[in-house]
């Protein structure tokens, strides 16, 4: 297969981009800003950065993406849920990253809290993603037409918007890819720039989600999620956390091995035919779930030829806070 990098890296290599989330506790700071500068290595497109549920993480999510932007080159798309909060509640929060100088944004409704059994929606709340991508595209509206500084700014460095798409449909919610798709294209025509998708596991179930998005008028990048397959413990906790199901034979073929490096390596083969599928497929590049590691992350850019480092040993495992995109439900008007 022909290497997809070389030095410099071709204008139109694949994309590539890292998921992270902000740290529990502080004592975690360290290991993660670690793992930030060996992603760093492989020139990622972007990085982003989750909300958590109901925007649990805010604080921490806006301290991250503002060290992002202040101390690496990093170019930060920020997790925005709408869900059980008020537009107003909304709209602050994005004028807080706005003025922190955040340009993209990862636009989603979220998941409401599974604890509650009496929680509603927001009477003055957003309901769908399409709504809060309309949102982010007003409060920027307003900014530029108050002030010719932002529209200047507006224009050098536009606001990029990107959304969730689900290749099996919304396991959580229970539609259907075919619903989920309109709500796609719903997101697109409120000005959406690109998708990034939920986590799967076979390539065929991205291409035929591109496949029909297209049919149904989505023009809009849809940049495949790829979680390196090399734990199946953290397999199994996101398949309860996602709905999104693990195959089992990728299951047996880990179970199969009892040795730790082996295992990982056996894991990463077979993520790198995932993200050749994919990628031969047509996909614009990947964007990989990393857990907060890198050892994984990289040795799937090495062996797919999109960067990365050599052969490492594998992370330790590390407990997902987020997994993403989130869930971001149907119908969508």
């Amino acid at each position: 297969m022909r290497s997809r990098w070389s030095t410099p890296a071709p204008i139109d290599r694949p994309t590539v981009s890292f998921e992270l989330f902000p740290p529990r506790n502080p004592d975690a700071a360290p290991k993660l800003w670690a793992t930030i500068e060996a992603l760093s290595a492989a020139r990622p497109d972007f990085v982003s950065v989750t909300y958590g549920a109901s925007g649990k993480t805010r604080d921490t999510t806006r301290g991250l993406v503002r060290r992002l932007l202040r101390e690496t080159s990093l170019n930060p798309i920020a997790h925005l849920t709408c869900v059980g909060t008020s537009r107003d509640e909304v709209t602050a929060v994005v004028e807080e990253f706005l003025d922190e100088g955040v340009r993209s944004f990862l636009a989603l409704r979220g998941d409401p809290p599974v604890d509650d059994p009496d929680w509603h929606p927001h009477p003055q709340g957003l309901s769908t993603a399409a709504e809060l991508v309309e949102l982010l595209r007003e409060i920027e509206a307003r900014r530029c037409s108050t002030s010719p500084a932002q529209q200047v700014r507006a224009t050098v460095r536009p606001l990029s918007i990107a959304v969730a798409a689900f290749p099996r449909g919304n396991a959580g919610t229970g539609s259907t890819r075919a619903q989920d798709v309109a709500a796609l294209l719903a997101k697109q025509h409120a000005g959406a720039d690109f998708a990034i998708t939920q986590v799967f596991y076979e390539a065929s179930a991205y291409l035929e989600l591109v496949a029909e998005a297209r049919r149904a008028g989505v023009t809009i990048p849809i940049i495949p999620g790829i979680i390196p397959a090399t734990d199946p413990a953290r397999l199994l906790r996101v398949e309860g956390l996602t709905g999104v199901p693990v195959p089992r034979d990728l299951l047996a073929l880990l179970g199969s091995v009892d040795d730790d490096v082996e295992r990982h390596r056996v894991g990463i083969r077979a993520s790198v035919d995932l993200v050749n599928g994919v990628l031969d497929g047509g996909a614009p590049g990947v964007h990989i779930y990393t857990f907060n590691t890198h050892h994984a992350a990289l040795d799937l850019l090495e062996g797919a030829h999109l960067g990365g480092g050599g052969p490492t040993a594998p992370d330790q495992a590390s407990e997902p806070q987020v997994t993403a995109p989130q869930t971001d439900h149907s119908p969508r008007g």
